[in-house]
């Protein structure tokens, strides 16, 4: 009998796959997206000091949309590059975590793009 594979195990590979390729540096750091079923998370990450410079999400008492929508999605894509031109940030590599570039994800890269963060 064939067994099947979890959608959790196989985001799993393909994110490890994707992250053998992109690294984030100091002059571009890593735009790294996470979903979960109720909620949508951004960070701009620092590979090589092994930092987070920047962080939105839902889940944050500031944001005025919650949960895990599209609408959600843009607010949070909005929000984490108004926080990067804050820190000086303008160019990043977009790191889709395994998940399709679709829906949620497309949407929240489509903001960041929107206002004003290069990728």
């Amino acid at each position: 009998m064939i067994k099947k594979t979890e959608k959790k195990e196989i985001r799993s590979r393909v994110h490890r796959r994707i992250r053998r390729k992109l690294r984030g540096t100091a002059e571009r750091p890593r735009l790294a997206v996470f979903r979960s079923l109720a909620h949508i998370y951004a960070q701009i990450v620092d590979d090589g000091q092994s930092k987070t410079l920047v962080s939105a999400s839902s889940v944050d008492k500031g944001v005025k949309t919650k949960g895990g929508n599209v609408a959600a999605a843009k607010a949070i894509g909005a929000l984490v590059a108004q926080r990067a031109k804050e820190k000086g940030i303008s160019r990043v590599v977009f790191d889709r975590g395994g998940f399709p570039y679709h829906g949620r994800v497309k949407a929240l890269a489509d903001a960041a793009r929107a206002a004003g963060l290069e990728f």
